[in-house]
């Protein structure tokens, strides 16, 4: 039986693949944190202060949502997708491309 989906695509960390030997988890917080802090920052829209007040370090909110809020731009880049949330990339979510006004 053919192998599909190679076992190394499987395992291997994940990677922007910005630099050699580069891994999500050297710049960016653990998924379980990440996810948690990008659902409610988005879907249940909570400001940095009450994600702090969830529980989140404050660090790791600022840098979060500086990542979100500096490449808001790069979604009006992106070409139709399907909708899977009511804020999924297009309509549902609209912000200014220049949204220093949240950091």
């Amino acid at each position: 039986e053919k192998e599909i989906i190679p076992i190394n695509t499987i395992t291997k960390p994940p990677s922007a693949e910005l630099r050699p030997n580069q891994k999500d988890s050297d710049s960016l917080p653990d998924y379980n944190i990440l996810d948690k802090i990008l659902y409610s920052y988005i879907e249940l829209r909570k400001g940095p202060k009450e994600l702090i007040e969830m529980g989140f370090e404050e660090k790791i909110v600022t840098r979060v949502l500086k990542l979100v809020n500096t490449n808001e731009y790069k979604r009006a880049q992106t070409p139709p997708i399907l909708r899977v949330s009511p804020k999924a990339f297009g309509m549902g979510r609209r912000m200014p491309i220049v949204a220093k006004y949240l950091s």
